[in-house]
């Protein structure tokens, strides 16, 4: 279950990258952990903690979520998640600043989430590189339409990052394909029509769209809004997913936990969810 860096690897960076990543966890024959967690949410330092204790738990890559004041894809538990961390005076510059400083001990694929206006005030050239520096290795930003993210995935790609783009379950069939072919990384299939937030049950269209969404491209799929617990993990498994991206739930149960007990709130969650995905 713990993660250690190969210190024989020539290029340890490198081999943590997002593809690398599914290809080892495909040989594994699982799918891949990726728990999504908000920066900022209470504070910083506990942010640094929690990624850290995720990465020792088994997560096998992290969505970190940068706090915007109006995130019109994420749920109430998110959204107050966001509202918190920008209480607690959380910005883009700070959590890079946390990331950097996380470098040599952080070492699984970071993907970031944010919105299109926090990209384009930082530049996005200035964005993703600064993203690239602190080790970032993918990037989702939900409401970027697909006819504006040729030019970001361009500039994301000359810097390392990938930058994953999402499938809704009411996306027509040709533009998802469109999408998936689009996509670097993996593609990000949302499982609900809405936004984010814990489901006692998946949609029962999810299981056609991951396989028709693995029909058309060679592009991973990671399944993602509404994944609450292990039950999930093994049905989006089962069903041929290659992740599982668990938010709302891990969110909500740091969000409940007394402040000493955040970190081991989330480690245990992660554990709970890393034996469903073998």
């Amino acid at each position: 279950m713990i993660k250690k860096r190969d210190t024989q690897d020539e290029e340890p960076l490198k081999s943590t990258n997002i593809g690398k990543s599914f290809s080892k966890i495909k040989k594994d024959k699982r799918i891949a952990l990726m728990p999504f967690v908000m920066a900022g949410d209470p504070d910083l330092e506990t942010t640094a903690k929690i990624l850290l204790q995720l990465q020792e738990n088994g997560a096998d890559m992290i969505e970190l979520g940068i706090p915007y004041s109006d995130p019109l894809a994420d749920g109430p538990i998110i959204q107050l998640a966001a509202s918190r961390a920008l209480s607690s005076g959380t910005s883009p510059e700070k959590v890079f600043k946390m990331l950097s400083e996380l470098r040599n001990d952080l070492f699984v694929p970071i993907i970031l989430f944010t919105y299109c206006n926090p990209l384009l005030n930082a530049g996005l050239e200035e964005f993703c590189l600064e993203a690239s520096k602190v080790g970032v290795s993918g990037l989702v930003v939900p409401d970027l339409p697909l006819e504006e993210a040729e030019k970001l995935s361009k500039i994301a790609e000359s810097k390392d990052i990938d930058l994953i783009l999402l499938v809704a379950p009411t996306t027509p069939m040709d533009r998802m394909r469109k999408i998936a072919e689009t996509s670097n990384g993996f593609t990000y299939l949302v499982s609900v029509t809405g936004v984010t937030g814990e489901r006692s049950s998946l949609e029962d269209n999810v299981e056609n769209l991951v396989r028709q969404l693995k029909s058309s491209s060679s592009s991973p799929v990671a399944v993602g809004f509404g994944i609450s617990d292990a039950k999930h993990i093994q049905e989006v498994r089962r069903w041929g997913a290659d992740g599982a991206i668990v938010g709302s739930a891990l969110v909500k149960r740091i969000a409940n936990a007394t402040y000493s007990k955040k970190v081991e709130e989330a480690a245990s969650f992660c554990r709970e969810l890393r034996i469903a995905t073998d």
